[in-house]
């Protein structure tokens, strides 16, 4: 939260927090309004009487929540869930310009924003995108230094890791720790994202079809995803596979990553890999440990990117001779570490390792296991391919 309120502070841009459906987003919001002193001044487009006061637009606005006289600092204004108005962008358009040098702006909602972001922008230069993830092994350990990539090693508990892998990083599953709960929890989430969420966004009609895809990729999650194979599956083409994927990324319910392709002479594979936002969805725990990590590391490489630290950007390796790393981290588009996930200790060194890195030149390479405790070490000292515990480098990141 503070790295976020001190970005308020010292940008005039507005804040724009996008994530996946209960990831956190209004309490964040509420929380920097404490920060801010301005706790009243919160608008949320999914309450009625809220929603009659932005469609009057900003003036009547800032009569409503009394935003009409001199105050010590820059009040916080909260528009939470604005996405859901349909002209929201011409309407925050206008009010910024108007009053950006009054409040600083924050809104929330989920994956339009971030659609948004990437595709045409009436707003340019007016806005900084942030994107929430769900909690990580970092923050349960301590406070996240902003001004710095890689965290110091420090002690994690046991017990909340134990929390973490098995009911996910979703705050409400997270702090409730019960295996009743977080079956209703899921089904409920999954249930509102594809029959309110996307049906309303996108007017699909197919969402049977569409619950059908996701559950094939709880089955088939961090394997290279062919669609070919889920078109024939769900008897669908391979076209409607592609166009509910992106959706199903769009809105946080999946991501993928893409194979990097420079720097080597032997041809990659094409394929992207599908993972889930929730991991905790994930029965095969192989499959859980690799899409743990791979949560991990989008959210770093995204918390990075989002603060300014460079474009990073996450991806895996494999050859169509069959040798395999399971993820690249890249710095400004070029290789930075490279990371081989290991059930246990004694699985020996991938000699993958040692061959990537000397094709991509990346400065780390590490093979993590999930046995064992996490060393209080910090596991980016070493140039070459070196075995530590995933508690520890992933306690590293954010």
């Amino acid at each position: 939260m503070q790295p976020l309120a001190q970005l308020l502070r010292d940008n005039r841009q507005i804040a724009l927090v996008s994530g996946a459906r209960q990831v956190g987003k209004t309490t964040l919001a509420r929380q920097l309004l404490l920060e801010f002193n301005s706790k009243g001044n919160y608008l949320n487009w999914d309450d009625v009487d809220h929603r009659e006061m932005i469609l009057k637009g900003p003036d009547a606005i800032i009569q409503y929540l009394g935003l009409d006289q001199i105050f010590p600092e820059k009040p916080l204004l909260v528009l939470d869930e604005l996405h859901k108005y349909k002209d929201w962008k011409i309407f925050l358009k206008g009010f910024f310009d108007r009053y950006e040098n009054e409040f600083s702006f924050l809104v929330t909602g989920s994956a339009s924003l971030d659609q948004y972001r990437k595709g045409g922008d009436s707003l340019m230069g007016r806005y900084f995108s942030y994107r929430l993830h769900p909690l990580s092994i970092r923050e349960l350990a301590g406070e996240v230094d902003s001004g710095k990539l890689l965290q110091s090693p420090m002690p994690l508990d046991a017990e909340k890791l134990k929390t973490l892998w098995r009911f996910g990083g979703f705050p409400e599953p997270f702090l409730r720790g019960n295996d009743r709960f977080i079956k209703r929890w899921q089904n409920l989430r999954q249930d509102q994202l594809l029959r309110e969420d996307i049906r309303d966004a996108t007017y699909i009609q197919e969402i049977q079809q569409v619950q059908l895809l996701a559950v094939l990729l709880c089955k088939q999650a961090g394997k290279e995803t062919k669609y070919s194979t889920l078109a024939r599956s769900i008897r669908v083409s391979v076209d409607s596979i592609r166009r509910w994927l992106d959706v199903l990324e769009a809105f946080y319910y999946c991501f993928r990553i893409r194979p990097w392709h420079k720097n080597i002479a032997t041809s990659l594979r094409k394929e992207p890999r599908t993972y889930l936002c929730d991991w905790s969805m994930i029965p095969d725990a192989g499959q859980r440990a690799e899409n743990y990590v791979a949560c991990h590391l989008l959210k770093a490489t995204q918390w990075w990117s989002d603060l300014g630290h460079g474009n990073f950007d996450l991806f895996y390796l494999r050859t169509k001779e069959g040798k395999e790393i399971d993820f690249l981290v890249t710095r400004d588009q070029v290789p930075w570490f490279l990371l081989e996930v290991k059930s246990s200790k004694n699985a020996p060194l991938n000699p993958n390792l040692k061959w990537f890195q000397q094709k991509t030149g990346a400065e780390f390479a590490v093979q993590i296991y999930f046995d064992g405790e996490g060393e209080n070490v910090d596991c980016f000292s070493v140039h070459k391919p070196v075995k530590v515990s995933a508690v520890s480098l992933l306690g590293q990141l954010v």
